[in-house]
């Protein structure tokens, strides 16, 4: 299966309608390598029912890359293009997306996130690197919650716990909900111009997914770097309600960027990342906070 949507995710598109901003603010995102498209790197693993596109760039230690809904490798063109010097980068089209299978049933980020966890397995990684954007993001948690052993660090950009109000601004929950009345509007009429079933599993996703407990991040152990934009679609609040309940966790909002900043400003979005990635983790506790302040 291959889904071919006009500029990038369904989400960034979203984004873009509901703020009025063109497409044209978007950095030029064709590379010399077609990601995404790319014989010489691409692969498919048998997972959980599916065949799960991937492609694999660089050497190193393993890192692999998960974009957001809607979308496909092609969306972390930048990433892949960065890490690739350092780390052996594994990218891959989330089930549903891109080149991967759809499977039977509903499309849950539970079953994404097993998905992943399945192609490590089959790649033989026991452990990796992980940057999530967006949906992406959702499922790098749900790896570090539901397969700890399988993430040594992960940097979260613009996850979210639920999807209502009181983590997404209220201006995209009534724009998913206006736009899912839509699909299946165009579903019901026998609509054939587009591929109204996959949007409705993606829009599925946004409006009614996911639902994970405060008290699941307190399972995980690993290292991470939650992040989002200071005009983000995730409230700021939310955001730091995720960082709060990570023990080993460090928080960046990125001034004045919006949900798209990998794109965006690949350069500040990489080097944030690779610098999380690349030094070892400490949080003072308060007495040592206390004894390096100078009165």
């Amino acid at each position: 299966m291959k889904i071919k949507l006009l500029r990038s995710s369904i989400l960034i598109a979203s984004i873009f309608i509901v703020s009025n901003i063109s497409f044209g603010q978007l950095p030029d995102m064709k590379f010399k390598i077609h990601y995404g498209d790319n014989a010489k790197a691409g692969n498919y693993a048998n997972v959980n029912g599916i065949k799960m596109y991937y492609e694999e760039y660089g050497k190193g230690a393993p890192m692999i890359l998960i974009h957001g809904n809607g979308g496909s490798i092609a969306d972390m063109g930048f990433q892949i293009q960065y890490f690739s010097k350092h780390y052996h980068v594994i990218a891959a089209d989330s089930r549903a997306h891109g080149k991967s299978g759809v499977g039977e049933g509903p499309l849950t980020y539970e079953q994404m996130a097993n998905d992943w966890s399945a192609l490590l397995d089959v790649l033989k990684i026991d452990s990796a690197y992980v940057i999530g954007w967006s949906d992406g993001g959702i499922l790098s948690l749900l790896l570090a919650i539901d397969h700890p052993s399988k993430v040594k660090k992960f940097a979260a950009m613009g996850a979210n716990l639920q999807p209502d109000s009181s983590a997404v601004y209220s201006w995209a929950v009534r724009w998913v909900d206006k736009s899912a009345s839509t699909i299946n509007s165009m579903i019901e009429k026998k609509d054939t111009t587009q591929p109204w079933a996959i949007y409705q599993k993606y829009f599925d996703l946004l409006g009614n997914q996911p639902h994970i407990p405060l008290s699941d991040l307190h399972k995980i152990t690993a290292p991470a770097l939650i992040m989002a934009g200071d005009k983000d679609v995730i409230t700021v609040e939310h955001t730091a309600q995720i960082f709060k309940n990570i023990l080993r966790s460090h928080r960046c909002i990125f001034p004045g960027a919006t949900h798209l900043i990998p794109v965006q400003d690949p350069v500040l979005f990489n080097t944030t990342v690779a610098k999380f990635f690349s030094l070892p983790f400490k949080r003072p506790d308060t007495k040592e906070l206390i004894e390096g302040m100078q009165f």
